[in-house]
């Protein structure tokens, strides 16, 4: 958000202030002032004027303006109603040199996840990528989908939802089916790109797809998705996705303490998982998540770190 205009939104937040009260206090002119808070209205921030002069009434339940007040993170906000891909767009902004910028939409047209699959993000959700640049080694990026992963179950479980990470890129909250079994259902999913060099990353772009205020019978039957909706009923978006913007924030500028954290809500440690990667199959036991996001698996004979695959948690073998 402009700098003078957040400046306006801040004191208006205050309580009544007069046009001249206001222009003298930001050493801007009555005609700038009301600009301003023309534009916050045109943005959804209600603002009534009276005798008593401006105040802020009522802020916008979603959007790129709503989203950067009281945010507590140094990100700008982009918003989007509807957009093919925030990851995209990301993308395209990590070209023009950008950073630090969250691409946020209510709805995405042509969303993917890992591996290329398609990822359904009707109306009602959280579709963020952030672009960040951050001074690390390209060998470091997995961290940041762990981190991801963290601020989303963080912000979650803060609405109440008793969010679980999944390695590698998965939130899921846990359940049971018909006949007792344990289930897990999809919440968010992650995908991380990035470029750069070996030595240092140019750019990280993380996308989150966040099934929000979203009806699960709008997502795809086959994935066992829940949202949060369905978990507790709608929350505000606009402080969700403040809660995970600032999360992230906390964690990029700690990579290490990304992993304890992960450990902490993590659903896959203690699972017989079966893991495809482009090397094999590899069934065994999680037992631990290495910096900065290798999984490492006990197969019986030997344990094997595995730095990217496809993961299934599989039902314990006396079952």
């Amino acid at each position: 958000m402009q700098e003078t205009r957040e400046r306006v939104l801040d004191a208006l937040s205050e309580g009544p202030v007069t046009g001249p009260e206001l222009a003298e206090r930001l050493d801007v002119s009555r005609a700038a002032v009301w600009k301003h808070v023309e534009a916050l209205r045109e943005a959804g921030f209600e603002v009534a004027s009276g005798d008593a002069g401006y105040e802020l009434v009522a802020v916008p339940e979603f959007g790129g303006a709503a989203v950067e007040y009281g945010l507590a993170a140094p990100f700008d906000v982009e918003f989007h109603e509807s957009i093919p891909s925030t990851n995209a767009r990301a993308r395209d902004l990590a070209g023009e040199g950008a950073a630090d910028v969250a691409v946020l939409a209510d709805e995405q047209t042509g969303g993917r996840g890992r591996l290329d699959r398609e990822w359904s993000s009707p109306s009602g959700g959280v579709w963020l990528s952030l672009l960040v640049r951050p001074d690390v080694p390209a060998t470091h990026a997995p961290a940041f989908t762990l981190a991801a992963a963290v601020a989303v179950a963080r912000a979650a479980r803060e609405a109440g939802v008793d969010a679980r990470i999944k390695w590698p890129n998965d939130v899921v909250v846990p359940g049971e089916d018909a006949d007792g079994a344990e289930t897990e259902r999809k919440l968010a999913g992650i995908l991380t790109e990035m470029e750069g060099e070996a030595d240092r990353v140019s750019w990280v772009v993380v996308g989150m797809g966040i099934n929000a205020n979203v009806d699960p019978g709008d997502l795809p039957g086959d994935a066992r998705p829940t949202t949060l909706s369905a978990e507790v009923g709608d929350v505000d978006r606009r402080v969700f996705t403040q809660r995970v913007l600032e999360e992230f924030d906390d964690l990029r500028a700690d990579l290490e303490s990304v992993v304890p954290a992960w450990r902490e809500h993590a659903t896959t440690l203690g699972k017989r998982v079966r893991v495809d990667t482009p090397g094999g199959e590899i069934v065994g036991e999680a037992v631990d998540v290495e910096f900065p996001g290798a999984l490492v698996v006990d197969t019986g004979d030997e344990r094997v770190t595995v730095t990217a695959g496809d993961c299934e948690h599989l039902r314990p073998v006396e079952e």
